[in-house]
């Protein structure tokens, strides 16, 4: 999977629960500290936001994110 997918699949996940939580756009962004744009772009894939970014969206929504990296055989765990 390219990252590219990867970016893709994050910008469904936003979208999906900031709907759940009945959140628009521009309230997301506000409980984020973004501009609405910010966050549609996450939504659509247009943006290479940063982890923290990405890490406030998600607090935001309440849900539980975690990025694991492997190098050489060391995984680290980022939550």
């Amino acid at each position: 999977m390219s990252i590219g997918s990867k970016v893709d699949l994050l910008g469904r996940a936003i979208r999906t629960v900031r709907k759940e939580r009945n959140l628009t756009q521009e309230q997301l962004g506000e409980l984020v500290g973004v501009q609405k744009a910010q966050i549609s772009k996450l939504e659509n894939g247009n943006n290479s936001a940063t982890i923290d970014t990405i890490l406030k969206v998600f607090s935001a929504l309440k849900a539980e994110i975690q990025f694991n990296i492997t190098v050489d055989q060391q995984t680290l765990t980022i939550r």
